[in-house]
């Protein structure tokens, strides 16, 4: 088995690549983006870290779908706030994302290797990038983050791994899939502290609205309080698309990643691994 490689890409100097990642869990490799804060380079500082899903689609419009989250302006507006941190794009593989991004079985869609893909994440991803950087590997300095199928998978790993994930932003998040799977599982799970960032846009259809409403309600029922432990913005005008996402992207990290006190809830989380 080859080792992933590590490079830069001189066109975007903070932005690093590890080359040919292998999946044991999944089977599969791919390339992983790694963008560092500005201040990287001339400190020795630990940095909080967010694995963001469809990474093709952050930065780089050659590889993006259909544009770009304009992830770089997002790190440059977020550090004139002082808010820096390390992101990490995994990309989806094509025809394996729906498969990869829900843990549940969609008779029409398929799916239900999201279990797999978040070993992935969890058992070969992050500790690889806790070896190669200089991270905050503790929990409430790790989130996910994802659009659409990538907020399903991003909402289900904040409950599935809390030993993990402090902190989750969602993104549209496609609620409808499986038969609303992920609202029934995250209403009889645990309630792990930390930070949701949640949200749709009015012009997404009624559907969507109604969805992430009720996951809201959840949430809220479970002890996340609005404004401190969670967010959910109804973006006026807003479409299931990367251009009305990044418009969204910068106050979504503002309210993960800035630095609060996390609430404690009065129902203590479940941290132990479960089984996979």
């Amino acid at each position: 088995m080859t080792s992933p490689t590590l490079h830069s890409r001189p066109e975007t100097p903070l932005r690093r690549v590890l080359s040919n990642v292998w999946s044991p869990q999944r089977n599969t490799r791919r390339d992983i983006d790694v963008f560092l804060p500005h201040s990287y380079r001339g400190s020795r500082r630990r940095y909080p870290v967010v694995y963001m899903q469809d990474g093709q689609n952050l930065a780089d419009p050659h590889r993006a779908f259909a544009g770009t989250w304009g992830l770089n302006q997002a790190i440059d507006a977020l550090a004139n706030r002082g808010i820096e941190a390390i992101f990490v794009g995994v990309p989806n593989l094509g025809p394996e994302r729906v498969r990869e991004y829900s843990p549940f079985f969609d008779a029409r869609h398929g799916g239900g290797a999201g279990d797999a893909y978040l070993a992935f994440l969890e058992r070969t991803v992050k500790p690889l990038i806790d070896r190669r950087f200089r991270t905050r590997p503790e929990r409430e300095a790790t989130g996910i983050f994802g659009s659409s199928m990538g907020a399903l998978i991003s909402v289900y790993a904040f409950f599935r791994a809390p030993e993990t994930f402090g902190f989750a932003g969602a993104m549209s998040p496609s609620l409808w899939f499986a038969d609303r799977a992920l609202l029934s599982y995250v209403e009889k799970d645990g309630t792990p502290p930390g930070r949701i960032y949640l949200d749709a846009g009015t012009a997404e259809g009624g559907a969507t609205l109604r969805d992430v409403r009720h996951l809201a309600r959840i949430l809220e029922r479970k002890g996340y309080d609005e404004g401190t432990a969670l967010r959910v913005v109804e973006a006026e005008g807003g479409q299931h698309s990367e251009q009305h996402w990044a418009e969204r992207l910068v106050p979504a990290l503002e309210f993960l990643l800035r630095p609060i006190t996390e609430r404690r809830h009065s129902r203590r989380p479940s941290v132990s691994r479960r089984s996979r």
